[in-house]
C-alpha cells in the first residue's frame, strides 16, 4: 500500500499511516520515553515513507527561542570576514541554530537597518562588526533580553567584545622592517575613522618612535584601498622616498602589489597566494576563524543564561616572514630597478 499525502506531511498524516495516536508520534519525534519499541519502529517507518520533517520553528518558539542568530559584517566578499562568518556558522550549527547574515559596507545606517531587521525576526542573539560608534538604537533590544557581541571592533555600548591586537601587530610588523635596516618606512592604512585602521596607525607610530626615528607625516596615507597605489607613487617620487612600506590590511597590500612598485613590505592580514609570490609577502596575520569562534561561543554562552559583566577578549597576531619584509634597503632598491616586480 502506498501512502498518498498532498502538501507537506504533518504529524496527523504520520499517525494515520502508522495506525497510532497523534501523541505517540509526538513522543517518537521528540525522543520521549514510554513508547513500545515495535510501535516506535512503525512510526519511524511512516516518517521515512512520507518524508515528514519536524517543524523546528514551532518547537523552538514554544521554548521561547527561534534557534537563529544575526551576524552583521563589513563585506561578505572580504576573505577576512568570510572567515569570521564560516566560523560563526560552525558554532551555531553545533548549537542547532541558523545564522542570518548581512554586509554593512561600512555604513552605520545599513548596519542599524540590518540589526533591527534581524531583531524583528526574533533572533536569539547578535554578532556585529560595528560600522560606526553610535549604538543607542541597540539599547532597547538589549533591555529586551537579546544578547549581543561586538566582533573585530568595539562598539558604542558596554557589551561583550572580541578583537585582535591591532596595535601590537602593527608595532611588530614595522619593528621587523626597522630591524632589517629601514629608516624610511611608509604606512598605508584604511580610513582613519575605522577603529582597526586607527589602532594600526598608532602601532606604526609607536614602533617608529621606539626605534628613535622621527615620524614623517609625508610617509603616512589613510583612506580607501583604491587610493593606496597613488599615495605610494607620490611618496616614491619624493626627494627622500621610503625604502619599505607597512600596509594596513589585505586589500591595501594587494593594491600596492598591483602598482608594480616593489620595495620591502609587511602587510597586516594574510591573503591567498601571498606565499607564492617571489619573494613571498611577509604579513602580520590575524586568525579570523578564531575570532569568529570566540565571538559565537561567547554569544551562545549568554543566550544560555551565562552571567557576568561584559567581557573584552583581545586575540594575538603573529608575524609570518616570507621574504618581502626581510629585504634590506639596498636589496629592496635593486628589486625595484632590476626585477620590475614579483612574478
Amino acid at each position: 500500500m502506498t501512502d498518498s499525502v498532498h502538501g507537506r506531511p504533518t504529524m496527523k498524516d504520520v499517525a494515520a499511516a502508522a495506525g497510532v495516536a497523534l501523541k505517540t508520534v509526538s513522543r517518537v519525534v521528540n525522543e520521549e520515553p514510554g513508547v513500545n519499541p515495535a510501535t516506535a519502529e512503525r512510526v519511524l517507518s511512516a516518517i521515512e515513507r512520507l518524508g515528514y520533517r519536524r517543524n523546528e520553528s514551532a518547537r523552538v518558539l514554544r521554548r521561547g527561542r527561534t534557534a537563529s542568530i544575526g551576524l552583521v559584517i563589513e563585506d561578505v566578499a572580504d576573505p577576512f570576514y568570510s572567515g569570521i562568518s564560516r566560523a560563526v556558522e560552525d558554532v551555531a550549527l553545533r548549537h542547532g541554530s541558523l545564522v542570518l547574515s548581512g554586509s554593512s559596507g561600512e555604513e552605520p545606517r545599513r548596519e542599524r537597518e540590518l540589526v533591527l531587521t534581524f531583531c524583528s525576526r526574533r533572533v536569539d542573539g547578535l554578532i556585529i562588526v560595528p560600522a560606526g560608534t553610535d549604538h543607542g538604537y541597540l539599547r532597547p533590544e538589549l533591555d529586551a533580553g537579546i544578547p549581543a557581541v561586538f566582533a573585530d571592533r568595539p562598539g558604542g555600548l558596554d557589551v561583550d567584545t572580541v578583537i585582535c591586537d591591532n596595535n601590537g601587530g602593527a608595532h611588530t610588523g614595522v619593528t621587523h622592517l626597522i630591524r632589517h635596516g629601514h629608516r624610511r618606512v611608509a604606512f598605508l592604512g584604511d580610513s582613519a575613522s575605522i577603529f582597526t585602521a586607527a589602532e594600526r596607525l598608532y602601532g606604526y607610530r609607536r614602533a617608529v618612535e621606539d626605534a628613535g626615528l622621527p615620524v614623517d607625516e609625508s610617509l603616512v596615507a589613510m583612506g580607501p584601498p583604491d587610493r593606496a597605489g597613488p599615495a605610494l607613487t607620490r611618496m616614491l617620487a619624493g626627494d627622500d622616498p621610503p625604502t619599505a612600506v607597512f600596509t594596513g590590511n589585505g586589500r591595501i597590500t594587494v593594491a600596492v602589489l598591483r602598482t608594480g612598485h616593489r620595495l620591502a613590505m609587511v602587510g597586516f592580514d594574510d591573503f591567498e597566494l601571498a606565499d607564492l609570490l617571489v619573494p613571498g609577502v611577509t604579513v602580520v596575520a590575524q586568525d579570523p576563524a578564531r575570532l569568529g569562534r570566540a565571538a559565537a561561543e561567547l554569544l551562545f554562552r549568554r543566550i544560555m543564561g551565562g552571567p557576568g559583566a561584559a567581557e573584552r577578549i583581545e586575540l594575538p597576531t603573529r608575524l609570518i616572514p616570507r621574504g618581502s619584509g626581510e629585504l634590506r634597503p639596498y636589496a629592496a632598491s635593486r628589486e625595484r630597478s632590476c626585477r620590475g616586480g614579483f612574478p
